[in-house]
This record gives C-alpha cells, sequence and structure tokens, in this order.
C-alpha cells in the first residue's frame, strides 16, 4: 500500500501529476501523495478521479475511456466527467441510480505540458499555479525532460535543485569547476511570487551539453513549496536558459520530478540532446541524494552533545 504524505500544506497546493502528452485515449494511474488517482481525457480536457469504483472497488484507471466517461472494467459502471455515474449494465432499464454512485472527483488543470492536481476541495481551490512566462513566449523553445524519480523526500530534492555549492564537484566538467568554486556573497527576496535569489556567478565548462564553457549568472526562485524555477544567462552573448522543476511528491520518501528546460538560442536544434544532458545531471544527483542520512547526522550531533 502507498503511504500517504501527511502534509495539509500541500494538500492545498497544485501537484504536478503527469505530462499532458502521456493522457492519451486510456485512461492513466498515478499516485499523488499516496492517493492513487486516475487520470482520463475527455473533449473538455482532462479529468481527475479517485481511482476507485464506488461499487466493488475496483481501479478505474484498468477500464476504459468512451464518449467523454469512463468505464470501469469490473462491471462496466460508467462515470461522466463530473463523475455521476449514468449506466449501471445490470440495472433495470427505467431505474433510476443512487446519487451516491459517484466517483470522487479532484480538480484537475494543464498548463506548461503538466498535468496538475489538486487534492483539496474541487469547491474551494484558491492556490494558483506556478507562472513559467518562457513556455509560451514564441523567441524560446521549451524540452520536456523526464519525468524523475527519486527515493527522497520532495524536500530533499528542492534542496539538491537550490544548492549552488555542489555543481563544481557533483557535476564537475559539466556545470562547474572545483578550482572554481567559490560562491560569492549574494542577496534573497521574498515577494507574493515567492521567494528568488539574486545573481550568482558560476564558471561553467559545459552547462547545456554543447560543449562551450562560459561564465553563467544563476537566478534561483522557489514559486511554490514543490515547485522551482532556474535562470542562468550569459551576459556577453544575450544566451538564457531556463527551468521549470515540479516535484509530485508520491510517497513520504519518493519523489516523481517533471522539468521543461527553455532557452532562446539553437532554436531550431533537436531537443533530444537536451533532454538527454538533463538525464545525465539528474542522475549524478539521485546518486548522492538518494545517499544522503540527515537523520544519522541529528542522532550523532545528539548524543556528542550529553
Amino acid at each position: 500500500m502507498p503511504k500517504e504524505v501527511q502534509d495539509p500544506v500541500l494538500q492545498q497546493e497544485w501537484s504536478p501529476a503527469a505530462f499532458a502528452d502521456a493522457v492519451k485515449e486510456a485512461p492513466v494511474s498515478v499516485n499523488v501523495m499516496g492517493e492513487r488517482i486516475v487520470l482520463f481525457r475527455t473533449s473538455l480536457g482532462v479529468r481527475a478521479f479517485q481511482d476507485l469504483c464506488i461499487h466493488r472497488g475496483a481501479a478505474l484507471s484498468l477500464g476504459r475511456c468512451a464518449e467523454d466517461t469512463l468505464v470501469c472494467p469490473y462491471h462496466g459502471w460508467q462515470y461522466d466527467a463530473d463523475g455521476h455515474c449514468i449506466r449501471i449494465p445490470q440495472r433495470p432499464e427505467g431505474q433510476a441510480i443512487p446519487a451516491k454512485a459517484k466517483a470522487k472527483v479532484y480538480a484537475c488543470l494543464e498548463a506548461y505540458g503538466i498535468v496538475w492536481v489538486h487534492l483539496g476541495d474541487p469547491a474551494a481551490v484558491s492556490a494558483e499555479l506556478p507562472v513559467y512566462p518562457e513556455y509560451e513566449d514564441p523567441a524560446y523553445r521549451s524540452v520536456i525532460c523526464g519525468p524523475y524519480d527519486l527515493n527522497a523526500s520532495v524536500p530533499r530534492v528542492i534542496e539538491n535543485f537550490l544548492d549552488v555549492g555542489h555543481l563544481a564537484f557533483l557535476h564537475e566538467g559539466y556545470l562547474g569547476d572545483p578550482q572554481q568554486s567559490e560562491i560569492s556573497d549574494y542577496q534573497v527576496f521574498q515577494d507574493e511570487g515567492g521567494i528568488r535569489s539574486g545573481e550568482i556567478d558560476v564558471f561553467q565548462p559545459n552547462p547545456d551539453g554543447r560543449g562551450a564553457s562560459r561564465m553563467n549568472r544563476y537566478v534561483y526562485e522557489v514559486l511554490k513549496p514543490t515547485v522551482a524555477r532556474l535562470k542562468k544567462s550569459d551576459p556577453l552573448s544575450g544566451a538564457v536558459f531556463t527551468m521549470l522543476f515540479a516535484v509530485l511528491p508520491v510517497e513520504p520518501v519518493r519523489s516523481r520530478v517533471f522539468a521543461l528546460v527553455t532557452r532562446n538560442y539553437d532554436l531550431d536544434a533537436p531537443g533530444e540532446p537536451f533532454a538527454a544532458f538533463q538525464q545525465m545531471i539528474i542522475d549524478q544527483d539521485a546518486f548522492v541524494v538518494e545517499s544522503q542520512r540527515p537523520e544519522l547526522r541529528r542522532s550523532i550531533c545528539r548524543q556528542s552533545c550529553t
């Protein structure tokens, strides 16, 4: 059984659940904070239900889509886009379907090529989606990267993404150089959009897989508790590279990352090399992030202080 993420704050935020192009003709099962959810596409957009038929508890994701409805694989109960059961094949014609025959529905949106799900009351959603303007900007090109699965908690994964100090060592030869690892002081700002760093100069031998070294200026932003954004720019050429880094809490120590990498240069270049480069970087990160045991460090500190 999946372990639930007992976090009332995250349950009131939008969570990335799947890339939009993964939700096609067939229903898709996803795990959001330990809650099993089925996504399916209708003519009105993607819908999200609890992955549970109200009849006998079968997984609706094992069923099929038919004319904007979701059909249970077990007894053929048919649910419309709002979750109401509109057909029970075994029920004599003319008999009303009980009002309680209804799937649990979650709020669901598509944005930036990602399907986002909200676990709170669909009628009381107040959270806004993170802002990523480059996705719609014709001066940029975006590449979908991932999803990446890590055996680590969401805060640990987000912390690693924001950690500029590890670039020179864990990503040596690509995002940093141990001989140029000093980080100058920088400021941190907070406003209604989230938390943002000032510019941080980072020398990078091969910052995006193209093999050209340069001094990049980094700006990190925390847009939501599970969503961050990176912008790195070359002041000499005007090249700008941004990344949306959205993390799904699957279970307490399991996370799934949905990433977009976006650039304003080499617009006609294929996206595959950029995606392959990010796969290599996340693999290097996972190697260390999944090994971290901060609870052991705290235990040692307590013992040494007694």
